[in-house]
Order: structure tokens, then C-alpha cells, then sequence
């Protein structure tokens, strides 16, 4: 799987960061993994363990231990850590903790980008650790459709022509919102949970057999539309198999893997005359309400005295 990277130019705009120098476009400097580091303990003089590849935090533990240091010592510090060539070192709480003049010198002395910013030390952390996990996180693209529905990230899967875009545009009509059609973008954003979204160029447009390319924000307002949505539930569309057996009672749970995360999965069998907006809508609250701990075929049984007597 591909390894992706994230400019500093675009963290900068999804995190309030200011740029106090910076040897090239932000554009051109890249981070690659999602973690941050705190370096007091290598400015303290421990080196082992040290990823050069994170973003460096400074916060006011750091700050201040290196004010209490002679200039000597202070300059020696920072070279070690400037010369790592991190791709930024990032000052936080910055109304109250000014960059060492030392820092800016050793930033062009070694091409390491410094930036500072107002949030707290735990809050900037928390906002890079949050945006680099979506920006670097795994990803696959899947043939599909995914809509939100009563709040659900559903993803349409089936073959060619059976009729997922046309089924997004009713669910669109009833009141719900399409993410994407035809390419859907999966990422992995934790160990449980999977973010869709639409690759740029063709996100909020959907393709129907017989008229055309529809942008669905333009025809239905924006309120039909949303750039991601997290997956809850997978729904497999297939032409009626008369000798298949289908769900009947919904005891049995089935999960679609992605990436390594099992989701929720159903198979809805297509037929003339079916209503699949209308059974989309139901899955949609029956899984919210799977997830709340309510389960009505595991209710029936109880009422009529079944319980236990199918696992």
C-alpha cells in the first residue's frame, strides 16, 4: 500500500499555525507519519529513540528548560535538535513563549521550517495528531455509492447497472445526502473506524443511465450533499436468486472487511417492484439501533419463548 504524505502548507490552513521562517514553499516540505514529538528529553542531552521524522512540539516545559540554560549551552541544545532536519519545529502558547533568537539561526542554518502558534501545548498536539490521522491514514477506493442516512454512512456496493446511483438520487429526494457515486475513497482513520469520502474532482456528481452527469449539490442545494461521512454499514445489492436464502430474521451478523475493520454488512436482493429506498432507510435505523443494543429479532424470540434455542 501506497505510503501518502501531507504538506505543511495544508496544516497550517487545518491548524492555527503562523510560519516564522520557512526555507521553501510549505508546499514543497512534507510530513509523513502521524505522530508528534515533545523533545525535552533530547534537549536534555538523551538522544536514543528520536524520530527525526515528526513535527517537533515546543511547549512550556521545553521553553522553559532552555531559558534556565547559559546561551552556551542553549545554542548547543538546538543545534542538535535543528540539525535532525524534523520537517517544523512548532513553538505553542505563543502570546506568552517568544522563539529564542538562536531558534530562527539554526532554523536557516540547518532549512528546518519554525512556525508557532496560540493553542496550548495538549490542544496544538491534539489538532495535528487529528488531522495528520485522516491525511496519512491508509486508504482504498471502491466501486460504489455512499449516502448518509438518518445520520448512517451506508456504502452501496453491486455490479455494474443494478442500480446504486439511481437508488442515492431517491435517497437524495427523501432527505438524505450523497457523499459519493461511482469512486468512494476509504481510509482508515482508526483500528474501528473507516472515513468516505469522494476523490475532489468528481465529488457531489453522480452518473444516471439514460440522462447523464447530475451535480447533485447544484439540482438538490448543498444540504444534499457532504464531503465524508464514517461507514456504519455496508449494503451488497444483487439480482434476485430464487435459490438463494436471504436474511429473514437479521440474527446472523455479517461484516464486509475493509482495511482490516469488519463493518456491518447486508445483502438486499434487487427485484422489479421492490422499494429499495424504503429498505435502505429501514437498515439504516435498524443498525442504529443494533448499536444501541436493541436487536428485534432477539426480541420476537423472547416473546414467543424461543430464547436460546437458535445462537
Amino acid at each position: 500500500m501506497a505510503n501518502f504524505t501531507v504538506s505543511l502548507k495544508k496544516l497550517t490552513e487545518k491548524v492555527s499555525m503562523d510560519v516564522v521562517y520557512a526555507p521553501q514553499d510549505l508546499e514543497n516540505i512534507s510530513v509523513e507519519i502521524a505522530e508528534v514529538n515533545r523533545p525535552g528529553l533530547f534537549l536534555a542531552g538523551y538522544y536514543d529513540y528520536f524520530d527525526k521524522l515528526r513535527l517537533q512540539i515546543m511547549g512550556l516545559a521545553e521553553m522553559n528548560f532552555l531559558s534556565g540554560l547559559s546561551s552556551e549551552k542553549r545554542y548547543e541544545a538546538l543545534d542538535q535538535l535543528f540539525r535532525q532536519q524534523p520537517p517544523a519545529v512548532i513553538v505553542g502558547r505563543s502570546e506568552e513563549l517568544k522563539p529564542f533568537p538562536e531558534m530562527q539561526e539554526l532554523a536557516k542554518k540547518h532549512g528546518v521550517a519554525l512556525l508557532r502558534s496560540n493553542e496550548t501545548t495538549c490542544t496544538l498536539m491534539g489538532s495535528l495528531i487529528s488531522v495528520l490521522n485522516l491525511e496519512l491514514a491508509p486508504r482504498i477506493t471502491r466501486h460504489g455509492v455512499l449516502v448518509e442516512v438518518y445520520g448512517e454512512g451506508i456504502l452501496i456496493l453491486g455490479d455494474s447497472g443494478i442500480g446504486k446511483s439511481e437508488l442515492a438520487i431517491e435517497l437524495v429526494k427523501r432527505g438524505h445526502r450523497l457523499v459519493a457515486d461511482d469512486a468512494v475513497e476509504l481510509r482508515k482513520v482508526s483500528n474501528r473506524q473507516i472515513m468516505g469520502t469522494a476523490p475532489e474532482n468528481i465529488r457531489h456528481f453522480i452518473e444516471l443511465r439514460g440522462i447523464g452527469i447530475v451535480n447533485v449539490a447544484r439540482v438538490f442545494g448543498v444540504g444534499a450533499v457532504k464531503v465524508s461521512e464514517s461507514l456504519d454499514l455496508v449494503v451488497q445489492l444483487e439480482a434476485w436468486d430464487p435459490t438463494k436464502n436471504y436474511q429473514r430474521t437479521g440474527l446472523e451478523s455479517e461484516y464486509y472487511e475493509i482495511l482490516g475493520v469488519n463493518i456491518p454488512s447486508t445483502s438486499i436482493p434487487v427485484s422489479p417492484g421492490r422499494n429499495l429506498a424504503v429498505v435502505l432507510e429501514t437498515a439504516a435505523i435498524n443498525n442504529r439501533q443494533k448499536k444501541m443494543g436493541y436487536n428485534a429479532a432477539k426480541e420476537l424470540l423472547i416473546r414467543l419463548g424461543l430464547e436460546g434455542t437458535i445462537e
